[in-house]
């Protein structure tokens, strides 16, 4: 059950992101993945670097990978030829 939520606190982020970010989405499969990854990134920027506890559950969850995968998608735009 936990890799299902996290599957998809990971699309809603990545999603998200996408459209923070206006228009550096990749679609719905990179989205998924940018979210994903940025949870990881999201949860060690707060937890190991900042030591900030953003709140238990889903909701933290989700504005962690949010954070992360708008970050992420940042810094693959730098990389991504126009």
């Amino acid at each position: 059950m936990g890799i299902v939520v996290s599957i998809i606190v990971g699309a809603v982020a990545g999603w998200l992101a996408g459209v923070i970010m206006k228009g550096a989405g990749f679609g719905f499969w990179i989205n998924l993945l940018v979210g994903i990854l940025g949870g990881f990134i999201g949860g060690w920027i707060f937890n190991d670097v900042l030591k900030i506890s953003i709140g238990d559950g889903i909701i933290g969850d989700l504005i962690g990978a949010v954070v992360g995968a708008c970050l992420l998608l940042f810094i693959i735009s730098l990389f991504r030829k126009k």
